[in-house]
């Protein structure tokens, strides 16, 4: 497999040019205060709506591991465009992006693809695992990806996932990110009421709970399952704490909350094992 990954978002969700984007991730860097290390970081949750919008929120999570070392990076998705399977893995041999180019972790693919039916795909179209390269490819040093976009919305899916995860990684230093946005609302003050219970319950580290709050019949935060299949790996490979870092919303950004106005919840958190 020699085929390069382009960017399907470049120069809309992020900047095309390699010295623009650049500067814009750096510049969010600097924005992050920062915060007393709670330990060994195994696991992000970050936004992946353009960096207009969400880049400052992911600065929080990815600004926890710069110049970090891990074995492993895996980063997981949910599907916004094309039904591509219940877990699919792009055929490319590296993504592209501006800033250049992030090998696939071939052996893990193949290990992954040993525990699970994994689609490898010719063609993606999908945002939500391209957005986070960038930020990888500034904090982190010699990079290689697991990116592992989920078709399946059930939670059996991300515990099956997780599970997999562990047992691939076992004995490895590893970084899971879960892509996600949260609540999706035509209401400023319904996305950050529901938005507040989401993180409530993440921050009890309870899958039980975390679950419960995103089974609701109404719960649009895109990357629920992502996120439970990250919770389920990081807790089995020991992590025992997790850190709220960044909440905001599209309307705070904008600043237009009036109601009826469509407006997305982002959220930072890293998963740790402790300090």
């Amino acid at each position: 497999m020699s085929q390069v990954r382009s960017p399907v978002v470049a120069g809309t969700f992020y900047p095309g040019a390699t010295r623009q984007l650049s500067q814009q991730i750096e510049g969010f860097l600097t924005h992050v205060e920062p915060t007393e290390s709670k330990g060994e970081v195994m696991g992000l949750i970050s936004p992946h709506a353009g960096y207009l919008y969400s880049g400052q929120t992911a600065a929080h999570a990815y600004a926890q591991v710069r110049g970090a070392s891990f074995d492993a990076v895996v980063v997981m998705s949910p599907l916004h465009r094309l039904p591509l399977g219940r877990f699919a893995v792009t055929r490319a041999s590296a993504y592209q992006t501006p800033l250049g180019s992030v090998p696939l972790d071939e052996k893990l693919v193949s290990a992954l693809q040993r525990e699970l039916d994994v689609e490898r795909v010719s063609f993606d179209g999908e945002h939500a695992i391209e957005v986070q390269i960038p930020f990888l490819q500034v904090v982190l040093q010699d990079t290689k990806l697991l990116p592992i976009m989920i078709g399946d919305p059930s939670f059996a899916a991300g515990q099956e996932l997780g599970q997999a995860l562990v047992r691939i990684l076992s004995g490895r230093k590893a970084l899971i990110v879960a892509s996600t946005d949260l609540y999706h609302i035509e209401n400023y003050d319904q996305v950050v009421e529901r938005d507040r219970a989401v993180i409530d319950a993440l921050a009890t580290l309870n899958l039980a709970r975390v679950k419960s709050e995103l089974s609701l019949w109404d719960c649009s935060v895109c990357g629920r399952i992502p996120v439970y299949a990250m919770l389920t790996a990081t807790k089995e490979l020991g992590a025992d704490g997790i850190q709220v870092l960044h909440h905001t919303t599209s309307g705070d950004v904008t600043g237009i909350r009036t109601p009826g106005q469509y407006t997305v919840g982002y959220l930072a958190a890293a998963v740790y094992k402790g300090g």
